[in-house]
């Protein structure tokens, strides 16, 4: 895994972004070479801004690739989608750059050279696509681990690496540290093994050695005496990679294991060595970029105001407690997207697909994001962050502190508009949900920084063009 931004990348995935990037720009340097030769194609690249628009175009079909999910792991694993899916990208960057082009016509490469060089990416993309899924199929390139232990790590830990094979692993063992009578030695126990040789006892590093493993995870729960620490030097020794199935775990889902946390964990993780720095940060960045959006905005709040008050009765803004930083409680403003004194009958209750509640000019407000725009106010106000964990109503997380361990930890931060949850995981409507989505906000309380901020903020504006995650 590569990480960037404060978070984890999968090597290939990356590769495969910086390699199509290359690609795209080779095809359009290619392409300004076929259409006026080596000699002038020189002089355009270099004194007529040509290097600048061939970055341009390769930046407006990597973003468009990016915004087809064509980086996703569900879509690298899926052979139909990663060959017709290029095929929307060269349309929808061709009608993107078109617009751009009529807005800064300078920038525009000569027609002939944009149409042979989107020729020259439609079959590089092609090829190096299905090159990609051979390599990505191929299991004989991909690391060769052993899981060592059975902890609550271990199952889904094995599931997650089983599923995505752009992570360049495959299990090919499983080791249980079983328990051992007072004054014997512990030997490791081989629980699975891949269809390559029988399950024995034996000492672990000639079962490593015959199985050609890369890298051992240690999985071994709270049981940490009976791990077998000298073993596992000498095979560190060796050139085998040792790693900590906690730390395997977080760097490949993006979330941290509920499981297995430990408050610990986050009193030394990165981002809390400089919390202060970071803090003040993240309060001048959110004042500016709410503002900046605040003013964008103010064009359709007329607008929006008007649907709203000719689609039903009741005021245009709505308040509602929720819950911020060390549980204060706030106001939080929105957009009405609910009938007047929806949940009279009621109480509080979560949205639900198709909910009888919303109107129909509140679906849409839902669905494009635009009721949140009040909550801008907020952000400027000092009540919540751009980027934090959701904030949440005061009857729910009275619940949820009950039924969730260290649900209270997510309070730490203020709540923001979007967060590393709202962007990895669906519209909460249940406990079960609401664990799931606080595995995300650990995940981004232990390592916020300016660079995951803005990759959240990517991630926002892909879901928000693509109408995704709301009810």
């Amino acid at each position: 895994m590569i990480r960037l931004l404060n978070a984890y990348f999968p090597r290939r995935t990356f590769f495969l972004g910086v390699s199509e990037a290359c690609l795209i720009a080779g095809a359009f340097i290619a392409a300004a070479v076929a259409r006026l030769g080596a000699n002038d194609a020189g002089l355009m690249l270099g004194y007529e801004q040509g290097f600048l628009k061939v970055v341009l175009v390769s930046m407006a079909f990597i973003t468009c690739m990016y915004y087809f999910d064509l980086y996703d792991s569900s879509i690298l694993s899926n052979r139909r989608e990663v060959l017709t899916r290029p095929v929307q990208v060269l349309g929808t960057t061709s009608l993107v750059l078109s617009g751009f082009y009529y807005l800064y016509p300078s920038l525009e490469l000569g027609r002939g050279i944009f149409l042979i060089g989107t020729v020259f990416v439609a079959v590089l993309l092609f090829f190096w696509r299905r090159l990609f899924l051979f390599i990505n199929s191929a299991v004989g390139l991909a690391d060769r681990v052993l899981i060592l232990g059975d902890g609550s790590l271990a199952d889904p830990l094995t599931r997650e690496i089983e599923q995505r094979p752009e992570l360049a692993l495959r299990v090919v063992g499983r080791v249980r540290e079983p328990l051992s009578e007072p004054g014997q030695a512990s030997c490791p126990e081989v629980l699975l093994d891949r269809g390559e040789g029988h399950a024995v006892h034996e000492d672990l590093v000639h079962y490593v050695k015959s199985l050609r493993v890369n890298r051992v995870i240690v999985a071994m729960g709270d049981r940490r005496g009976a791990l077998p620490v000298e073993q596992l030097l000498a095979l560190k020794s060796r050139g085998v990679l040792i790693q900590d199935a906690t730390e395997v775990y977080e760097a490949i889902t993006g979330k941290v294991p509920l499981e297995s946390l430990r408050l610990g964990w986050l009193l030394f993780s990165p981002s809390f060595s400089d919390f202060r720095v970071v803090l003040i940060y993240k309060r001048l960045a959110a004042i500016l970029v709410s503002t900046f959006v605040l003013l964008l905005c103010l064009p359709l709040i007329p607008f929006v105001a008007l649907a709203i008050k000719l689609s039903s009765r009741g005021p245009v803004l709505y308040k509602q407690r929720r819950v911020g930083r060390q549980g204060t409680i706030f106001n939080c403003y929105k957009f009405r997207t609910m009938r007047q004194n929806a949940e009279a009958e009621t109480g509080a209750t979560w949205a639900a697909d198709k909910d009888p509640r919303i109107t129909a000019v509140g679906r849409f407000l839902r669905s494009s994001r635009l009721d949140e725009i009040p909550q801008l106010w907020n952000v400027i106000k000092g009540d919540m962050n751009f980027v934090g964990p959701r904030p949440e109503r005061p009857e729910f997380v009275e619940w949820l502190v009950r039924e969730i361990s260290h649900y209270n930890v997510r309070h730490i931060v203020r709540p923001g508009i979007t967060g590393w949850a709202q962007v990895r995981y669906k519209y909460g409507s249940s406990v079960a949900d609401a664990q799931e989505k606080l595995r995300y906000d650990l995940f981004y309380v232990k390592n916020m920084s300016p660079g995951f901020d803005l990759l959240i903020f990517l991630h926002t504006v892909k879901i928000i063009l693509l109408g995704r995650g709301a009810k």
